[in-house]
């Protein structure tokens, strides 16, 4: 059911009422498609434990982490969770352009995390500790690839929110896709928190 179409059967119903339980079946759904995510992401860090140890007598965390470039990371992914905070804020008041502003910072903060996590990828394979080097390297590429394939996957929702807010302004329908993608992005960071402790933190200590 789209938007705008309102199902028959519902003649008791104002437009009001099916508009809100359409958005509330929406969030719903999202909820489950999270928990899946959820369920992805665990398995992808009990594949990347098991194999945490299989080097393959190649380079492992301590020599390939560094420790500065991921704590930036994560200030920049934190950062960004508490900017699309302060436009939830602005979306619950109904300000179009201090929400597009908090947008906006978050996109910019996301893309730096996407560029550092490219930067680090790139330098890992010029230096020949590419996926294909060891199973702990394939490993850590598809846990930390899969996480970063999301973050960009929320820049380009941010970017298509943000036109939609600009042109159609903050409708109840508008608000409640940013309400979901609200879910999505602060559902990242908590993940790269994971990823941050449970990869990052013992393989450089």
């Amino acid at each position: 059911m789209t938007d705008a179409v309102i199902t028959a059967g519902h003649g008791d119903e104002t437009e009001a009422e099916v508009a809100e339980r359409a958005i509330d079946e929406k969030a719903y759904g999202f909820w489950i498609y999270l928990m899946s995510d959820a369920i992805i992401f665990a398995l992808l860090f009990a594949t990347f434990v098991v194999m945490s140890h299989n080097t393959a007598d190649g380079p492992g965390g301590h020599t390939l982490f560094r420790l500065p470039h991921t704590f930036a990371e994560t200030m920049l992914l934190l950062a960004s969770s508490t900017t699309f905070g302060f436009a939830s804020v602005a979306i619950v008041a109904v300000q179009r352009w201090r929400t597009l502003t908090w947008l906006g910072v978050t996109f910019l903060l996301g893309l730096g995390f996407v560029a550092m996590e490219i930067s680090e990828f790139y330098g890992m394979a010029v230096a020949g500790a590419g996926p294909w080097r060891s199973g702990f390297l394939s490993a850590f590429f598809t846990l930390v690839g899969t996480h970063g394939t999301h973050v960009s996957v929320g820049l380009v929702w941010i970017v298509l929110l943000g036109c939609e807010v600009a042109l159609r302004g903050l409708n109840p329908f508008v608000a409640s896709r940013l309400y979901r993608l609200g879910l999505f992005w602060h559902f990242l960071v908590i993940v790269w928190i994971s990823v941050f402790s449970v990869v990052y933190l013992p393989g450089i200590l």
